[in-house]
């Protein structure tokens, strides 16, 4: 089916790809905040994909150019062994969005499929929400401590013990919108026509609770990033021969004096890169929720 331009000629309909990336790209342009903080999270990846590719191997030893502060040979210096803090700073980089996006993935799959049948199977939701309650009264950073002791450092135990840790709040985020969200009409309207619950869940309810879910999903990201460089920094992370950021911090407290450059561009990394996270949550949040998209600006 086609179209009637003004000019008379006949324009094809676009495709459902093609207006739905032409909707992106116009909601991007109107949100100045996020197309910023999804700039710079591409840099970052591009950054960590460069260091992979092109800098020298950040486990390499040379104690002729041991502590060696920032120059032109070496941009970020080097540490105690002689390694380059710039190689290492930017391979942690690929560390810690591997460690949150892994996070956020886990978290984001597990809450949403707990907090949906939670909110609209009454008869579960008792027994599921203390569970959740359960695992929310440890401190998540002492619950992890705990599992890592238990299972080993890896990337991989830290990527289940912050999720283990992370998916009780999304699961309480999601049930909190299913629970204004069943009681609409139109899911009473799809109940009365006998639709199937796993449908109902999927085409009725899942489109409305996607709002909330993306930003939390951006906290979790943040919150997993940090908590992998507390782990690493206290050394239950990830091992010692990770390059991570809390690797980084932990080596260079015993030269702060003396170096403060190996405790400097990691820690800098790592709050640019969770301010980053935390202010693009905080900016879909304002662009998804229609009620302060309504509130007028003073």
């Amino acid at each position: 089916m086609t179209t009637i331009e003004a000019n008379g000629r006949a324009r094809r309909p676009r495709s459902v790809l093609a207006r739905r990336l032409s909707a992106s790209a116009g909601f991007l342009r109107a949100q100045p905040v996020v197309l910023a903080g999804f700039a710079i999270l591409f840099l970052f990846v591009a950054l960590a994909v460069v260091a992979a590719l092109a800098l020298p191997d950040p486990a390499r030893v040379n104690p002729l150019v041991r502590l060696r502060p920032p120059g032109a040979e070496h941009w970020f210096g080097t540490d105690q062994l002689g390694r380059s803090t710039l190689s290492r700073t930017l391979n942690g980089t690929a560390v810690s969005l591997t460690v949150g996006a892994l996070v956020t993935l886990a978290t984001t799959s597990l809450g949403l499929a707990i907090g949906l049948v939670s909110g609209f199977v009454r008869w579960l939701d008792g027994v599921v929400m203390r569970v959740m309650d359960g695992i929310m009264a440890i401190p998540g950073i002492l619950l992890a401590i705990a599992l890592m002791s238990l299972f080993g450092s890896s990337i991989q135990n830290v990527v289940i013990a912050v999720s283990i840790a992370e998916i009780p709040r999304m699961a309480r985020v999601v049930r909190s919108s299913v629970l204004v969200i069943r009681e609409q009409l139109f899911v009473e309207a799809a109940l009365t026509n006998g639709t199937p619950l796993g449908r109902l869940l999927v085409r009725h309810v899942l489109p409305n609770v996607a709002a909330p879910v993306i930003v939390q999903a951006t906290y979790v990201f943040a919150s997993a990033m940090i908590v992998e460089s507390v782990l690493s920094f206290l050394g239950a992370g990830t091992p010692p021969t990770i390059p991570s950021w809390g690797n980084m911090l932990a080596d260079g407290r015993q030269y702060l004096q003396r170096a403060p450059w190996l405790v400097a561009f990691p820690g800098i990394a790592l709050a640019l890169l969770v301010l980053t996270v935390n202010v693009l949550g905080d900016a879909l949040r304002d662009a998804l929720d229609p009620r302060l998209a309504r509130r007028p600006r003073s």
